[in-house]
């Protein structure tokens, strides 16, 4: 009776649950009826309270712990995942010499390794729902971006793997999701040197992307939104030259 009551919950994992874009998908899935297993570093500024919402305290970088971490969550799953929203992402921004080799390889380790490994880890159990990989790249994957190099790198890596993904597993039914968003007033832009203008149309919502995630797993059977575009209205941004 157990087995076939966990068996009929449907099941997401989502990276960066704790801010941001991560936390509004995660508290969407919540209001759809998904128990989440939540993953980041720290949620001490998370602000979901839900019984089905499990947070999973883990450094994505930090390969043991990922693996103890997944570990855990295909046991309380019995292997039958539905979503796996990979969110959590980093970004420094400067002329090329100028980024660290630390904060490139950082930048390399959570926004393009972290997805691969997580996705290879639970590619079977999310085969067994007939389930959705959704990842959150950026429209700076799309075109040059000076200044963003390296970051721009990892995100044109997700998205070119998503492409690949979908086409590798979807005669298994496994749908596989690029979401592509612009600017996006969070606090990814709070140590670096530039931000959204305060105009409402010159940024994105995490709660926009969320919508869109809901949008993208509500769609008919046999139906594929294999990439969503989101940007705002307008491109404004304002600048801190004692930042970054």
């Amino acid at each position: 009776m157990i087995t076939d009551m966990l068996t009929k919950r449907r099941y997401c994992v989502v990276t960066g649950a704790s801010s941001g874009i991560g936390m509004a998908c995660a508290s969407a899935l919540l209001k759809t009826g998904y128990t989440v297993y939540g993953i980041a570093r720290n949620f001490g500024k998370c602000t979901i309270a839900h019984d089905r919402f499990i947070p999973c305290t883990c450094d994505l970088t930090d390969h043991k712990a990922l693996d103890a971490t997944v570990t855990r969550i295909r046991k309380e799953t019995q292997r039958s995942l539905d979503i796996l929203l990979n969110c959590a992402g980093c970004g420094t921004f400067a002329p090329h010499e100028e980024i660290s080799h630390k904060a490139i390889r950082r930048m390399i380790a959570l926004n393009l390794e972290a997805p691969l490994i997580l996705t290879a880890c639970l590619l079977r159990d999310i085969r067994a729902r007939k389930g959705f990989v959704i990842n959150i790249a950026s429209v700076t994957a799309m075109h040059p971006a000076p200044k963003g190099c390296a970051y721009a790198a990892t995100k044109a890596g997700l998205l070119h793997f998503s492409r690949s993904l979908f086409e590798e597993t979807r005669r298994s039914g496994i749908k596989v999701v690029c979401i592509i968003p612009d600017i996006t007033r969070t606090a990814f832009f709070d140590n670096l040197n530039f931000a959204p203008e305060d105009d409402p149309e010159a940024f994105i919502e995490p709660e926009c992307i969320a919508r869109a995630v809901t949008e993208v797993i509500g769609q008919r059977h046999g139906t594929v939104i294999t990439e969503l575009v989101i940007r705002p209205q307008k491109f404004m941004v304002k600048r801190h030259p004692t930042r970054g």
